[in-house]
């Protein structure tokens, strides 16, 4: 099996306790690699390392530290396909999309920022004879948690800003999905990187993840994952009074007015509920539908559903992976029963599939719609994280955004209507961090991104995501 290491201080090493934990290729059901089981010693290294480099990164021209991000992404691209494949395999989402969204996003994630970076400047105030300028000064050692759902691409979300910035960042991606976390770190020499500067940890959330959030000379941690998580984080962060970003999870609505267009909005809505195997926290899992629609629309989305092609992820043709591990699958499958418990009727799905062959152990789910549930259930109310959808008709537009905002979450919602004026007036009344109008998850990468309620605390996205990693100060005098 491909043995993955830390990359601390320039240096790809082993975990300095020589511990090590399987992690699973979900399409065949078995173990093909092995994690380090960092602890606080590993980190340790690293946090000392990353002091030591802070201040000659910092003073480094903007220009210089873009160089480099921009050589790194240069470098991934080089190796996209090895990239891509890697990915496939850690997280199971079909090898195209892999390519096309995962790892396409990471390089485009380290040239945006690396550009952003050269920008980033304070801003200017004059009152009366009062003039003012401000001065975004790094922090110094930060850390970044990324989840398992989109590994590449939410790995670079995540440190990009950082560095660009002038922080020195020590990264800890998922333990369920860390290879293409330690592929990027191959290259971080070659992009010409000073040693310290970015260091790779690998290792449970329990015992490294526990160990970066409690760290001293760790000041600002930003992290994306499920909002039990978020929470312990933030609980722990505040003792030290630390800066926390948190991105946390979602149960979104998608909303279908009696003037949609029915072909688009059954297209998003499928697209919204089942990419990525329902696995990504902006997924639309609750289909609100105007009475007067709610027959026709159910079927267009129906017919769309049973077309995605469940299989190998490998392949070309794939449209729909497998659960990223057993334990994630049988907690899935845990809400469809819950479901049928709840008074929920499956129309669409419901059932662990076998994809025949090499794939025959996987760790697949069909697409899964259900209906007739109140929206007060925990079938609705709970984030499931996987490719499962529930839809319900609704009267008016006081009782669609009643709908939409009657859970805890508030990351997203997608809208479907042609009446500009009613998109509008809705997108401000949802709880929402994010609000798509006919479309979903098109993504400006200078926009603010984040939640409201149980969805998180802050913002990333362009400048805002920098903001976060500097700390301003302000400069004034009397002219």
């Amino acid at each position: 099996m491909k043995k993955i290491l830390n990359f601390i201080d320039g240096s790809l090493m082993e975990p300095l306790g020589g511990q090590y934990f399987e992690t699973e290729d979900p399409s065949i059901g078995k173990p093909y690699a092995l994690v380090p089981d960092s602890d606080e010693h590993d980190l340790e290294l690293a946090v000392k390392a990353a002091k030591k480099a802070f201040p000659h990164w910092h003073n480094m021209h903007a220009a210089e530290r873009a160089g480099a991000m921009h050589k790194l992404a240069d470098l991934i691209e080089e190796n996209a396909a090895d990239f891509a494949r890697a990915e496939c395999i850690d997280n199971g989402r079909p090898l195209s999309q892999c390519s096309a969204a995962n790892i396409a996003r990471g390089i485009a994630n380290l040239h945006f920022f690396a550009d952003a970076g050269q920008k980033f400047v304070g801003e200017q105030f004059k009152a009366g004879n009062i003039e003012s300028y401000t001065i975004p000064q790094p922090i110094g050692v930060v850390a970044t948690i990324s989840p398992w759902n989109l590994p590449m691409l939410l790995f670079t979300w995540k440190f990009a800003p950082a560095l660009a910035a002038g922080n020195c960042v020590i990264a800890k991606p998922s333990e369920i999905t860390p290879m293409t976390a330690y592929m990027l770190s191959e290259l971080v020499n070659d992009a010409g990187f000073p040693h310290g500067v970015f260091s790779v940890i690998h290792g449970k959330g329990a015992k490294i993840g526990a160990a970066i959030t409690k760290h001293p000379d760790i000041p600002a941690i930003s992290f994306t994952g499920g909002t039990v998580t978020g929470t312990e984080i933030y609980s722990t962060a505040a003792k030290q009074l630390k800066k926390v970003s948190l991105e946390l999870g979602g149960k979104n609505p998608t909303v279908v007015f009696e003037d949609a267009d029915i072909e688009a909005a059954s297209a998003g809505a499928v697209a919204a509920a089942f990419s990525n195997q329902g696995e990504i926290c902006l997924c639309g899992s609750r289909l609100l539908v105007h009475e007067s629609i709610y027959e026709h629309f159910k079927v267009a989305l129906l017919i769309k559903a049973a077309k995605i092609k469940i299989g190998d992820p490998l392949e070309a043709d794939t449209q729909h992976g497998p659960m990223v591990s057993k334990a994630h699958m049988e907690k899935v499958l845990g809400y469809i029963d819950l479901a049928v418990k709840e008074g929920g009727q499956i129309i669409a799905g419901g059932k662990r599939h076998v994809v025949e062959g090499r794939c025959k152990d996987g760790y697949f789910i069909e697409p899964t719609v259900i209906e007739g549930l109140p929206q007060t259930c925990r079938t609705n109310q709970e984030e499931i994280f996987g490719p499962v959808a529930t839809i319900q008709p609704f009267k008016t537009e006081e009782e669609a955004i009643a709908l939409a905002n009657s859970t805890e979450y508030g990351l997203a919602a997608n809208i479907w209507t042609q009446d500009d004026a009613r998109a509008k007036r809705v997108a401000a009344k949802i709880e929402s961090g994010i609000v798509w109008v006919n479309c979903w998850n098109v993504r400006d990468l200078s926009t603010p991104f984040g939640g409201v309620k149980k969805s998180g605390v802050g913002r990333e996205g362009g400048r805002r995501a920098m903001e976060f990693f500097t700390e301003e100060k302000t400069v004034s005098r009397l002219v």
